[in-house]
């Protein structure tokens, strides 16, 4: 698939080693941009694009990686730590300053779904404020908020399956009726992509996510079947967010904080009630099902 790379040729991405930024750069290069990773290791870089040395929590090399740059995605975040809204808001200030500086055309980001007006858990207020903190800046900035985003390599995600295939039954906290909103990870590089080169995305926010609103049992219970073993869940309504962070830290690879931070956030509600992202950037979203096919299939090409 071919972009329109009048506008923007040189494309920075942050955190390209990760989840979303090593899909990100690899839809990027095929789409005939120079992409610029950005990573703190570029000695151990082995993804699309040409590994360049940056870290958000130190301005000056900011300076170089962003050097003769059009454009930048901005993937970074933290949830292994304690004071990670602290960590986010700062590499946040210094991104749009160095952005400023560097005369960047436009910076793209992503952030966490969920109403302005909400009582949000401390991880998607943390996503929220680096959102105004990078609009703040001089660099016009286009915003996606997405929820789970269903790939091979999404924490969400590898807890969602972890749980399928090491639990006889599912003991699950009261969040699991949540609604949510998830997006497959094809579209939401689609989305990440088209908003690019398209003047009328400039300084706007859009919600992002897939065809179906659904419960986190119900994501749970289908990505089971997908699999080929369902799974029956009880509900325990005394498992508090605390102690189903532990829980999950038990009986999955995750850690301890970042399952906190995750469980803190799965307590909210996050639906999409703007839909200005299919005129920005047309086309039908993958359905749920087959969204974890997708990532089944991707995790055992992987393996």
């Amino acid at each position: 698939m071919g972009y329109d790379t009048r506008v923007t040729r040189v494309v920075l991405v942050t955190g390209a080693s990760g989840f979303i930024g090593s899909h990100l750069a690899t839809a990027l290069v095929d789409g005939g941009y120079d992409v610029r990773a950005m990573t703190r290791h570029p000695d151990r870089y082995t993804g699309a694009g040409a590994p360049v040395a940056g870290d958000v929590g130190d301005p000056v090399s900011l300076r170089g990686a962003l050097r003769g740059v059009d454009a930048a995605y901005y993937l970074v975040h933290s949830l292994d730590c304690d004071d990670f809204a602290a960590r986010d808001a700062q590499a946040a200030r210094n991104f749009a300053a160095a952005a400023a500086n560097a005369g960047l055309e436009r910076i793209v980001y992503l952030g966490g779904l969920g109403p302005d007006d909400a009582q949000l858990s401390e991880h998607l207020r943390s996503r929220r404020e680096v959102e105004r903190l990078l609009m703040a800046g001089a660099v016009p900035v286009t915003a996606l908020r997405a929820a789970v985003v269903i790939g091979h390599g999404s924490i969400a995600w590898e807890i969602t399956r972890q749980l399928v295939e090491q639990l006889p039954a599912l003991v699950t906290p009261r969040w699991v009726k949540t609604r949510t909103q998830p997006i497959a990870l094809p579209d939401a590089i689609r989305y990440l992509v088209g908003v690019l080169e398209v003047p009328q995305a400039r300084g706007r926010v859009f919600e992002i996510g897939g065809p179906e609103v659904l419960r986190y049992v119900d994501m749970l219970q289908r990505a089971a079947r997908v699999h080929g073993r369902p799974v029956p869940n009880v509900t325990v309504p005394l498992l508090t967010p605390r102690l189903s962070s532990a829980w999950l830290a038990l009986v999955t690879d995750v850690d301890i904080p970042t399952a906190r931070n995750l469980v803190d956030s799965l307590t909210t509600e996050v639906v999409i009630h703007d839909h200005s992202i299919e005129q920005i950037v047309p086309g039908p979203t993958i359905g749920y099902d087959e969204a974890v096919r997708l990532a089944l299939l991707e995790r055992s090409a992987a393996t």
